[in-house]
């Protein structure tokens, strides 16, 4: 890959680094491009275990870059972060604007810059935010909030952003990518990566479904996960009293999954 997109693996854990400094790390259609593709690798590889997104400092990522012409650019990625098969955790370490927040607030777990500046602005600029915007912000932070920052297009600060739900955490800029860095090596070495990945699709695609299926989806799947590599180790290890040793595959025993907010096939 170039220079827009750094990929780093190691023990589990790969760090998706946006690299264009000198432009704030703001968007190209290259960049995207490999973006796209990397998740796309994440998802596919059983030895990655969890993603950080970050970017090279002082910003996360300005948005797009305007040098484009309107509409190349879009936080549309394929796959987005939360349907990868694996925690996506959002580093995000200095300003993130337009699509740079609408990407940040695409993953499952997100830790922002206190002194950082945040903003869906788009409007101000003659255009919607994009990205899922309009799907992630009323869901993490509700519809009052949605409301407050995407039609009038201000902009906040990290604490803010922890206040509205769109952060998990609003750390000092040093500590943010550290803080990310942890909680993924914690996934990566601790729980069995099917139940984890069954879990995040649930947790993303549960909120389009009633209760009564949302318990029998985790009914089935706890069935299905029983029955895995996975499954019989976790018997294994509790009888033997010792700590697991995970080694299924979440490609070869993944349910038939049809599409977005559908049920999963097990039989």
């Amino acid at each position: 890959m170039s220079s827009e997109l750094l990929v780093d693996v190691s023990a589990g854990v790969a760090v998706l680094t946006l690299n264009r400094p000198a432009q704030q790390n703001a968007v190209t259609p290259t960049m995207a491009a490999e973006l796209s593709a990397a998740l796309r690798r994440c998802d596919a590889e059983d030895a990655i275990r969890a993603v950080v997104i970050t970017g090279t400092a002082p910003a996360f990522c300005a948005g797009a870059d305007l040098s484009a012409r309107a509409g190349e650019v879009s936080a549309t990625l394929d796959p987005p972060p939360w349907q990868v098969r694996k925690p996506v955790i959002a580093a995000v370490n200095g300003h993130a604007v337009g699509i740079g927040l609408a990407l940040a607030l695409q993953c499952d777990l997100r830790y922002f810059a206190r002194d950082a500046v945040y903003g869906l602005s788009q409007v101000r600029r003659g255009v919607l935010a994009d990205g899922y915007a309009h799907w992630t912000v009323p869901r993490l932070a509700g519809l009052a909030n949605a409301a407050d920052i995407m039609l009038t297009g201000r902009t906040f600060d990290g604490d803010e952003a922890k206040s509205m739900g769109l952060a998990n955490a609003s750390l000092p800029a040093a500590e943010v990518l550290t803080t990310a860095l942890a909680v993924a090596q914690d996934i990566a070495g601790g729980p069995a990566p099917l139940p984890v990945a069954l879990t995040k699709r649930l947790l993303w695609e549960g909120l389009g479904m009633t209760p009564a299926v949302v318990g029998q989806l985790e009914s089935e799947l706890n069935a299905h996960v029983a029955k895995s590599v996975d499954g019989g180790e976790a018997m294994a290890a509790f009888r033997e009293r010792r700590q697991p040793s995970w080694t299924g595959s979440i490609s070869a025993e993944w349910p038939a999954w049809d599409a977005p907010g559908e049920p999963p096939r097990l039989d």
